[in-house]
Parts: C-alpha cells; sequence; structure tokens
C-alpha cells in the first residue's frame, strides 16, 4: 500500500513508518519534526513564527498539496496537524479525504475529547492532567489547554474530522477512554511502536550509584508533573548522597536526549498518565526502569497479565519520593526490572508487531 503519515508526536509517525516499510509498503512521512526534537520526516514542513513566516509555510503547504494525492491511507497525528488556525486545515482535510483512499485520525495527545473527558463531572480519572480526584488542578497551561479546545474552532474541528473519519487510532488507555463513548464504532487501541534496542541489556551493577535521568521541558514542567517529581528526585538525592545522582536534560534535541538516557538507570516520566508514552517506552527499550504512570487500566488494555516492569507513582510528591527510596533500598532488583523493561517493549511494542496491527485496522 501506498501509505502517508501528517504530523508528528514524539517519533510516533517516523518509528510507525519503519515498521511499515520493512512489510514492504511504500510510506512518506510530512511534519515539522515535532518542533525543536527535530525528528526525521522525508518532506520537512517547518514554519517560522516571523511576521512572513505564515504566508512562507502557506505557500510552501499549497505547493506541497498536489504530492499528498493518491495514496491508499493517510493518517493525521492530531486534528491541529498543520502549522495553522483551525479554519484553515479543514479546507486541507477535506482536500485530503477527497483525493485519496480513507483517512484515520490519531488519538494520541491534547485535543478536544480529551480536555472533554478530563473536565466534565463526574471526572472519568481518578487524576489527570486536570484534576486529582475531585479536585481541578489550575495552572496556566491547563487553563489555557482548556481556553483552546472547548467551544472553540479546534474542538469544533476535532469533532468534525472524529465523525467523518475513517478510523480513529489511540495510542495509549487514556485517549482510547476518552474517545470510547462517542466513537467506539470507529475506535481502537495500538500501541505505540517503539524500536528495540538489540544491544539493550540489564547493566546496573548495585556497587555504584543509581543514575536517575530526568527530562525538562520549560514550558511544560508544570503540565507534565517534573516539578513535583524533581523536587521528589532531589530530597531523595540528599537524604542518599552515596546511593544515588541526578542527570537532567533541559528541551534538548531528540538525538541527544536518547544519548543521555544511555547513561541512566531509572528515569523520571510523566506524572499524571496512566499510561507510559514514547520517552518513557523509548528508555526502557533500552533497558531502563521507568518511574511514571502505570496503572493497572495501562497493563489491562494490552492484556499483559505478568510483566510489570515499570514504578507507578499518584500525583503526589510524598508518593514520588517513596518509591525512588524504595528502588534505593532494594538495589538488588534493580537488574531484574532492567530486563523486564527491555522483553515488554519486545513483547507488545515492536514495529513491525504494531504496523500489522495498523494494517488490520486500516483494511
Amino acid at each position: 500500500m501506498k501509505i502517508l503519515l501528517i504530523g508528528e508526536y514524539s517519533n510516533v509517525h517516523w518509528t510507525l513508518a519503519e515498521g511499515l516499510r520493512s512489510l514492504g509498503h511504500t510510506v512518506c512521512v510530512v511534519s515539522n519534526g515535532d518542533f525543536w526534537k527535530d525528528y526525521r520526516r522525508d518532506i520537512s514542513l517547518v514554519r517560522e513564527y516571523t511576521k512572513l513566516g505564515g504566508m512562507k509555510y502557506l505557500l510552501k503547504l499549497y505547493t506541497l498539496l498536489p504530492k499528498l494525492r493518491g495514496y491508499d491511507i493517510v493518517q493525521i497525528i492530531n486534528p491541529m496537524f498543520l502549522e495553522l488556525k483551525a479554519e484553515r486545515i479543514a479546507p486541507i482535510y477535506r482536500y485530503l479525504k477527497r483525493h485519496n483512499g480513507k483517512v484515520f485520525m490519531g488519538a494520541y495527545g491534547m485535543d478536544a475529547y480529551w480536555v472533554e473527558a478530563c473536565t466534565s463531572t463526574p471526572y472519568r480519572f481518578r487524576y489527570s492532567d486536570f484534576n486529582i480526584g475531585e479536585n481541578r488542578i489550575t495552572n496556566d497551561y491547563v487553563n489555557e489547554q482548556e481556553a483552546d479546545w472547548k467551544e472553540t474552532p479546534k474542538a469544533h474541528l476535532n469533532h468534525h474530522i472524529a465523525n467523518d473519519c475513517d478510523g480513529i487510532i489511540a495510542g495509549l488507555y487514556e485517549y482510547y477512554a476518552a474517545y470510547e463513548p462517542a466513537h467506539k464504532d470507529k475506535l481502537t487501541y495500538i500501541p505505540f511502536p517503539v524500536p528495540s534496542d538489540r544491544n539493550a541489556k540489564a547493566i546496573y551493577d548495585k556497587e555504584r550509584k543509581i543514575r536517575f535521568f530526568i527530562g525538562i521541558q520549560k514550558t511544560r514542567s508544570i503540565y507534565k508533573g517534573t516539578d513535583i517529581m524533581l523536587r521528589a528526585l532531589e530530597r531523595v538525592a540528599h537524604d542518599y548522597p552515596n546511593e544515588c545522582e541526578i542527570l537532567k536534560a533541559e528541551s534538548v534535541p531528540f538525538e541527544q536526549y536518547s544519548r543521555m538516557i544511555e547513561g541512566c538507570d531509572v528515569l523520571l516520566d510523566q506524572l499524571y498518565g496512566y499510561s507510559p508514552a514514547m520517552n518513557a517506552l523509548l528508555a526502557m527499550s533500552k533497558g531502563k526502569i521507568v518511574v511514571g504512570g502505570a496503572e493497572p487500566e495501562c497493563y489491562d488494555i494490552l492484556g499483559e497479565q505478568t510483566l510489570r516492569p515499570m514504578v507507578n507513582v499518584t500525583p503526589s510528591e510524598e508518593d514520588v519520593y517513596n518509591k525512588l527510596e524504595w528502588l534505593v533500598k532494594n538495589k538488588e532488583q534493580i537488574a531484574t526490572m532492567q530486563q523486564q523493561s527491555i522483553e515488554f517493549i519486545e513483547k507488545h511494542h515492536c514495529p513491525i508487531k504494531v504496523a500489522k496491527q495498523y494494517l488490520d485496522f486500516w483494511k
């Protein structure tokens, strides 16, 4: 088949493309590289945020459109799959739908259905980006997302595409749960594709310090909960200075981020999720332990009854501290957990296996 993947989140589309190509399909990835992360793509579509940047972007996009015809499958990463206002994206979506076979939408991140699921009462999740129990989270980022995605052109575009497209693929349990009430008939869950690291192995030596790694996106630290996780980690490092050390990355490109992961034993991921997303899964593929969201639901949707390699934390500094302290006090278990991380990725996230699941759903 001839497949077009538009947009990028944390290397999902590029990794999926590689799996599909291994199965003999022709794939084109069009994206901006997910901004500063700069992931690989076949056609680069990057907007300059200058006075003339919008005009140059539109000119490049409309020059490109004739090349985006004649595909058997088109998948967009999100309803906002281009760096344009929703009103400008709508006709481009219609163009893609008219000049290609089937069109599918990814439910991989922030969108109207996710915001609605997290803000409608009674709350659908025990905790999320927007709530902890019955208490709403209020910060600038969350307020901005709610204002962006509720009863706005972006929300209308999201609902239109969800109703009109041929299918919706959720990459995490949370996003599946957000779309299920309205679109169960055209919705599926498929794990994110993550390349297996053939050189990965459990390498922790309990005689040395544990190396904890935390990646910080300055503009999204509060939203991701890394501010809370970092405080807990710094407390552990203070209380156990001879047992652990901290490695930090702040808004670095993907290739540099990936290299930095190599040097750690434990990665601290997002605080408010139920499931590990791409950065956490990448770390696991390299034989690292992930501390983050790993609720029973994320294992249940995979049908996984045995492997439990992740350290699940709830949104409180004390819980994060206690789980990190447990690792420090149980260093002899780290190598086993690292090996389970590798097995988990190979079992559920192999790009070729995932690509076959996409092909089955698309058909």
